[in-house]
């Protein structure tokens, strides 16, 4: 009597980590709508901050002793306004959306997780790709900006350098508010699977919300504090506190205060991302 011994078949190797980056990478830059979402966002932010810059410059012959003494003031303010931070904000959420919402919506998703059956590497990749490429996204608009309103400026002896009292942190605050947006925008992504939805819920969250908060009483203020927009306001207020014609909240935020706020954003909107797309059928 014969003996057949079966040979088990090998199991396929786990992906590398550094393949799972490159995979992700592909398909971030692959998307037609990644290179419209970033270089319009880029052009309305920057061209924003430039028409401001040149109003204030038009202005300028015309103000009085009182004005020209916070002329830093205003050139810290336009080198990015709150009107392109707003931009920035819809930008960057809305291309950490559509890395999530996207597969789930072509199905796409599937082939993935067929593929990859380790899902928290695999949206821990995502997250990396995602991070890496919105803070470099980040600190060009912000850096452009920032060299763009200053060389306005400059006609008319109003600009401040980098090296300005609060001009780095301004910068910076800035460049970060497009990663910390585009990580929000893919956990709710990661949650609704819906691009309509999650566009609406993107907008309602990060804008809308903070907005209807008011900062009169301690716990709306500390919700308000809590949101990052309204972090990234206090971090790029260099003159909080000594400006004349500002009326102080009674129950302020801190600089450390929204910097934490940022990190707890971006730390919190990762886990979600990770957490969720493991535990939830697709």
């Amino acid at each position: 009597m014969t003996t057949l011994s079966l040979t088990p078949t090998p199991a396929h190797p786990a992906a590398r980590f550094t393949d799972l980056l490159a995979a992700e990478w592909i398909k971030l830059r692959s998307l037609r709508s990644t290179y419209w979402a970033l270089g319009a966002g880029a052009l309305a932010v920057i061209g924003f901050n430039a028409n401001a810059a040149r109003v204030h410059a038009h202005d300028y012959p015309r103000y009085n002793p009182q004005m020209r003494s916070i002329a830093w003031e205003l050139a810290l303010r336009d080198a990015f306004t709150d009107g392109s931070a707003l931009i920035l904000v819809l930008a960057a959420a809305s291309i950490g959306a559509i890395t999530v919402v996207g597969e789930y919506s072509t199905g796409l998703i599937r082939t993935t997780l067929a593929a990859v059956p380790d899902r928290r590497a695999l949206m821990a990749a995502k997250v990396v790709v995602v991070t890496a490429v919105m803070t470099l996204y980040g600190a060009f608009v912000a850096s452009a900006s920032f060299a763009s309103t200053q060389a306005i400026l400059t006609t008319r002896d109003a600009a401040v350098s980098i090296t300005h009292v609060g001009a780095l942190r301004v910068v910076v605050a800035s460049a970060l508010l497009a990663p910390v947006c585009a990580l929000a925008g893919m956990a709710l992504g990661a949650l609704i699977r819906h691009s309509a939805s999650t566009m609406v819920a993107v907008t309602a969250v990060l804008l809308l919300v903070p907005s209807f908060i008011t900062d009169r009483y301690r716990w709306t203020a500390a919700v308000r504090h809590a949101m990052p927009v309204n972090a990234w306001t206090r971090l790029t207020d260099i003159a909080y506190g000594h400006d004349p014609f500002t009326r102080l909240p009674r129950y302020g935020a801190t600089v450390t205060g929204s910097w934490v706020v940022l990190g707890a954003w971006a730390v919190v909107s990762a886990v979600i991302v990770v957490v969720a797309v493991d535990r939830r059928d697709v």
